[in-house]
């Protein structure tokens, strides 16, 4: 059975250093949808804003079929906002790559940090992602986001120091079954 770490939360909400955390303390691969997502940019172009939909959604399918092609007993780090597709979207993809047990890690904060962080750092993003333009589309998404609750569920005030030795033992735990 393959297992996997859905690290979720909006834009800016901490994942990929939650990831990066994760991936060097147990040696699983990370699984991002930006690492997918941006080689498609530099060949294809950046776009508007539905081609950026749609370049994620096929990212999205592609981080799957790798977890479907990987041999059984793998686990799997995946850093993406799980919210932007229905979740019967993400149940099939599951089902499809062979993924039996998830434990899901929600970062988050406040919708005003995380806009400034988003704009703090426009300048180190890839061209295709979106730019300033988009601030107050994250902050409204901020404020409604939730988790998927597939699995358990560890929660990342990603404001806050993560307890990392906490978080270890949890996922330990979270994904023994």
């Amino acid at each position: 059975m393959k297992k996997m770490v859905l690290v979720n939360g909006v834009p800016a909400s901490g994942k990929s250093s939650v990831a990066r955390m994760l991936a060097d303390a147990r040696g699983w691969p990370i699984l991002a949808l930006d690492s997918i997502k941006e080689p498609f940019f530099d060949h294809l172009g950046v776009g508007d804003r539905e081609f950026n939909r749609k370049l994620g959604r096929a990212s999205y399918q592609a981080m799957f079929s790798i977890v479907r092609d990987a041999p059984e007993g793998m686990t799997f780090v995946a850093d993406a906002w799980f919210g932007f597709q229905p979740r019967e979207v993400l149940e099939g993809h599951l089902a499809r790559a062979g993924v039996g047990a998830t434990a899901e890690i929600w970062c988050h904060a406040s919708p005003e940090v995380l806009v400034e962080r988003y704009r703090e750092r426009l300048h180190l993003r890839h061209a295709g992602h979106p730019g300033e333009a988009f601030l107050p589309e994250l902050y409204a998404l901020a404020r409604r986001a939730e988790p998927v609750r597939r699995g358990p569920i560890f929660d990342v005030e990603t404001t806050r120091p993560l307890d990392r030795e906490r978080l270890l033992d949890w996922l330990d735990q979270a994904l023994a079954g």
